[in-house]
């Protein structure tokens, strides 16, 4: 069984565009990889810009290993140029229990 992981990426000034760019490359290299599953990746954004990004590693192996990964290291670095990694708990729609996000295609 895998690990579903929840991450939460708060574009710096212009840098939507680029993150969003990012993002379409990122499962498929992670998947590439062999780091996840194919369970869907889903996508949502919070009415203050955040972008969600839903996964399912294959084992924990591969999550704390994903960042040596010379595919997927560069990746990482691009996304924290021009976003920042928040926790959810920074999300104002994540501080309710049945949170509403808008999904979006990538």
């Amino acid at each position: 069984m895998g690990i579903v992981v929840i991450c939460s990426y708060k574009p710096k000034n212009g840098g939507e565009g680029e993150l969003l760019s990012l993002l379409k490359k990122h499962g498929p290299a992670l998947k590439e990889e062999g780091l996840i599953t194919d369970r869907e990746t889903t996508f949502l954004k919070s009415d203050d810009g955040v972008f969600v990004e839903i996964f399912e590693w294959k084992s924990e192996e591969a999550s704390r290993g994903a960042h040596e990964n010379a595919q997927i290291g560069p990746i990482w670095k691009a996304m924290a140029e021009v976003a920042e990694f928040v926790p959810m708990s920074s999300v104002a729609q994540a501080q309710t229990p049945f949170a509403h996000f808008e999904p979006i295609a990538i």
